[in-house]
């Protein structure tokens, strides 16, 4: 699994953009958002790297 910090997250709507722009580009994954703790779970067989792009195409950052 990849646990990925995103900063700005701030709710549900932040959540399922995320979710919908990692799907779109791995579409077995699964994903999950934990909104308070602003921290983006993927299970899926690509790297950390596609995971973090995907993330950034969706218009948010992740921490280091």
């Amino acid at each position: 699994m990849i646990s990925v910090k995103v900063p700005s997250i701030a709710c549900e709507v932040c959540a399922e953009t995320i979710t919908k722009a990692i799907i779109n580009s791995e579409p077995k994954a699964q994903v999950t958002v934990d909104i308070p703790n602003k921290i983006v779970n993927v299970e899926t067989l690509a790297s950390v790297d596609i995971i973090k792009g995907a993330i950034a195409q969706a218009g948010h950052e992740c921490a280091d």
